[in-house]
């Protein structure tokens, strides 16, 4: 256990055991062990944008166990699916990486214009029964029904934490009253990963944030204060430092496909600000294997500080 590490876990001072243990697990897997940094390989862009839209930039993507072997090789921190993924590869993979269960989901054959919310698509139980180390929950801010799905994470995170499992909120905001760019403006951003801490996650996901602010009384504030927000890393930490003065994990999306430079670009920004990691799916698995591995593996390079 490193100094690192531990400096971390005594964040969470609430937590039992098992969930100690379980960040641990993240932390201390694939080539940043030990670093407090991290690198997860998300996969529920099957269930969310359809297997043709996936998958079919990389074919080996529509076989499951692709995933896992993907995230191993590469040394990542850890696999995040939802329910059929996890089980498809649970087995085979036993105790070869830490899982992350995303407990809910939503399609995009049904596109609601301001209430966006996600499906509860399986349980802590079934977390448990898969050997996973946490559960993963998207919430939009801003939706019409936000309501429900806070009321639903705080009795799935209440009963993950009491079974001694990790809780991964990833906080995005969206809603009739947000604008399509406001749903990354750094003030957006910033004010989904306080709503995210505030619900108890232990990690949370967001997206990069851009140097525009959204809300007028926002802007008032970042104008009279003076928080600068108009490279990455400034923008990058005042998001941390909005999720509890930077003592919650918070790590950063991959976004849409792009290219290799584009992404290496925006991670060397999101470390500089001082990203606890990234969260890269699409970017990483709807390229062949080879190209998918060399790409986290500089992600991590970037985010060990062993390269500029």
């Amino acid at each position: 256990m490193t100094p690192r590490v531990r400096e971390i876990l005594s964040w969470y001072q609430s937590d039992n055991p098992g969930v100690l243990t379980n960040l641990a697990r993240f932390m201390n897997t694939g080539k940043l062990a030990g670093s407090g940094k991290m690198v997860i390989l998300p996969v529920d862009q099957g269930f969310e944008h359809g297997p043709a839209r996936s998958f079919a930039k990389n074919p080996d993507g529509y076989d499951p166990l692709y995933h896992f072997e993907l995230a191993v090789e590469s040394g990542c921190n850890a696999y995040a699916a939802p329910l059929g993924f996890i089980e498809a590869g649970a087995r085979e993979f036993a105790g070869e990486i830490p899982l992350i269960l995303k407990i809910n989901n939503s399609d995009s054959l049904f596109k609601p214009a301001g209430a966006p919310i996600s499906a509860l698509t399986s349980y802590v139980d079934d977390a448990l029964r898969l050997g996973c180390a946490g559960i993963g929950f998207t919430i939009y801010p801003g939706s019409e029904d936000r309501k429900t799905m806070y009321e639903e994470i705080a009795l799935a995170a209440r009963e993950a934490k009491n079974a001694g499992l990790a809780v991964v909120i990833w906080s995005y905001p969206r809603g009739a009253n947000i604008s399509s760019a406001g749903e990354t403006a750094v003030d957006v951003v910033a004010y989904a990963a306080q709503i995210a801490a505030q619900l108890g996650a232990h990690i949370i996901k967001v997206k990069p944030p851009t140097a525009l602010v959204e809300q007028a009384e926002a802007k008032k504030v970042y104008e009279s204060e003076g928080i600068r927000v108009e490279t990455m890393a400034e923008r990058t930490k005042h998001v941390i430092d909005s999720s509890f003065g930077g003592r919650r994990i918070v790590i950063f999306s991959g976004g849409a496909a792009k290219g290799t430079e584009d992404v290496l670009e925006e991670v060397r920004g999101l470390a500089s600000g001082g990203s606890f990691g990234s969260i890269m799916g699409r970017n990483a698995f709807q390229r062949p294997k080879k190209e998918a591995i060399q790409l986290l593996n500089d992600v991590m390079d970037i985010y060990a500080g062993t390269v500029g």
